[in-house]
């Protein structure tokens, strides 16, 4: 668990908003940015963050396009 008093004066990274805690990862109130939290820390590192609609697979970006009906990324 993050403690409150951390949380307040932590800020993403990449666009400076404030964050929450969802689970096991640090969320960023702006641009959506998931950051993990391991052993109780956050890592607060744009390399470790996985963008909106990223799951930890890492398939963001991949989407089936209408007209061919095949997958591009």
């Amino acid at each position: 668990m993050i403690n409150d008093g951390l949380l307040k004066i932590l800020a993403c990274p990449a666009c400076h908003e404030s964050v929450r805690v969802e689970g096991e990862k640090i969320v960023c109130t702006g641009c959506g940015r998931r950051y993990p939290i391991r052993d109780g820390i956050p890592i607060m590192l744009l390399d470790e963050a996985e963008l909106p609609g990223e799951g930890p697979s890492g398939a963001a970006g991949a989407s089936t396009d209408p007209d061919t009906e095949t997958k591009v990324s």
